[in-house]
């Protein structure tokens, strides 16, 4: 079974974040404005995009089995 991720891209900047959202993306991958990775889903990852909600955009993908 696959286990599924989430495709993270960031919409706005994190200049007028509080310094731990800024921190959040960091740890998340996200570098600059429009920046975009993959995470796997859990409940790590989840939380810190609770607290980056509003400077992201997640998506679901499931990965193939090959």
């Amino acid at each position: 079974m696959a286990e599924r991720m989430l495709v993270i891209k960031q919409t706005k900047s994190g200049i007028g974040a509080q310094g731990k959202q800024r921190a959040t993306l960091r740890a998340l991958g996200l570098k600059h404005h429009q920046d975009q990775v993959t995470q796997p889903d859990n409940r790590a990852v989840r939380g810190m995009l609770h607290k980056v909600r509003h400077l992201v955009k997640v998506t679901t993908v499931a990965e193939e089995d090959s």
